[in-house]
């Protein structure tokens, strides 16, 4: 049977119930090499997520204080401004916890080097985009060429991102099949000279995120740690499944303490972290400096916040508790990803109509892909962001029928009006 690797498939088998750890908790920050990344948890770089409107909108979802406030994004600007001034006062990790985000670091979509290095100054920057909230960010990129990823990194580098990742671990056949991601796990003589070239090409810190090897008779990840820390990379991250496993069956964490115990520099361990006791139960039972977390956070913005929140409350109390999102808190969630995904979109078309007084033919059509791309995210995330709401069939339904962004919002305000939810005209903040 074919398998395929979309994020829709990635569901969890049978996840497995951690006993509650006494005493371990996510640490309160870790260093890559200069950056701080505070608290020690990181959103995992995913094809067709992370990308600039999701990684700020799970930034700003994340946003935390202690006591523990309810989970309801749509506190006034003032509001805002209150809860950041707590933070510096009433959270109990003050000194060394991010005091913007439960998110301490994340990654953008993996980018192709070799497409990278080709595209004009003005196209990669579409590719790179971020802004200034978004730091600490890391640019992820995949291929197989030392001297093209080199350049790439520099690229990487001058567009002032704070770290660079190399993949190792995208099981998708046609990154395999270009001998990117996963498939290199096979030449351990040729990641070493890549990352060579990497290293010597950029000052920022370089990382790598890998898998445990290609199948279970293939397990290299160890050694391709050891040799990461050899070539002077400043952390690795390990996605404890094989390329072979894909999303299926449990996550061995066994290897992320085998692959801790081998080295000095930080490890970041990635897999079945679904909520804040799995991600303490990981760091109870590997020892790494840092829990990476991937599909959970589509269905559930708020966990990194709610990681904050566990481990600031058993800090204080010596119980891990954390709030539970209400539905009024999913409606809040869906219209605002939403609302920021078209001003993405209509910023991107003001910007194109600023470089020239009247968009060209070619300009229109790719206005138009653009939000064609962003209707379609829509209708993507809303399998997500649905789940867990009662009767959430019905507006998933809705979404996939409209034809227009608009029409995606107006299906999301007349499902939750009817469940006499807040109205539309109330301020929003994630």
């Amino acid at each position: 049977m074919k398998k395929r690797y979309t994020l829709e498939q990635k569901r969890w088998d049978s996840p497995a119930e951690h006993a509650m750890p006494e005493h371990s908790r996510v640490p309160a920050s870790l260093s890559i090499g200069a950056v701080r990344i505070a608290p020690a948890t990181v959103l995992a770089p995913m094809a067709g997520v992370t990308d600039t409107v999701f990684r700020r909108f799970i930034k700003n979802a994340s946003l935390f204080t202690t006591p523990l406030q309810n989970c309801h994004p749509e506190r006034s600007a003032a509001e805002s401004k209150d809860l950041l001034s707590d933070l510096a006062v009433t959270d109990i990790n003050a000194p060394t916890t991010n005091q913007q985000s439960g998110c301490g670091l994340i990654m953008t979509e993996f980018t192709s080097a070799d497409g990278l290095s080709r595209m004009r100054e003005s196209k990669r920057k579409r590719y790179l985009t971020y802004y200034d909230d978004e730091h600490p960010i890391s640019a992820q990129l995949f291929g197989s060429n030392p001297q093209t990823l080199a350049e790439s990194a520099r690229i990487v580098q001058d567009a002032g991102f704070d770290l660079v990742d190399l993949n190792l671990g995208c099981p998708a056949k046609r990154v395999v099949a270009c001998n990117g991601g996963s498939g290199l796990l096979r030449d351990l003589p040729l990641i070493e000279t890549i990352f060579r070239a990497v290293r010597a090409a950029v000052t920022i810190p370089f990382t790598v995120k890998f898998r445990m090897g290609w199948n279970d008779d293939h397990i290299v990840c160890v050694p391709l740690a050891r040799l990461a820390e050899d070539c002077g990379l400043n952390a690795v991250a390990l996605h404890a499944r094989t390329r072979e496993d894909g999303y299926t069956g449990q996550a061995r964490w066994e290897y992320i303490a085998a692959v801790k115990d081998a080295v000095r520099i930080p490890v970041i361990g990635n897999g079945d972290i679904r909520t804040p006791e799995d991600a303490a139960a990981m760091v109870d039972s590997t020892g790494c400096d840092a829990v990476m977390i991937g599909r959970a956070a589509p269905s559930n913005p708020w966990i990194f916040r709610q990681i904050a929140q566990y481990t600031a409350s058993k800090e204080a109390t010596g119980v891990g508790s954390y709030d539970i999102p209400t539905d009024s808190d999913r409606y809040r969630m869906i219209r605002t990803y939403f609302q920021m995904l078209v001003h993405e979109i209509a910023l991107e078309e003001e910007a194109e109509q600023t470089r020239a007084a009247a968009l060209t033919e070619a300009g229109q059509i790719a206005a138009r892909a653009r939000h064609r791309d962003a209707v379609g995210k829509m209708k993507q995330f809303a399998s997500w962001f649905t789940h867990g709401i009662p009767n959430g069939s019905a507006l998933r339904k809705a979404i996939f029928d409209a034809k227009s962004g608009p029409a995606v919002l107006a299906s999301v305000e007349s499902f939750f009006a009817a469940k006499d939810h807040a109205t539309a005209d109330e301020p929003i903040l994630v």
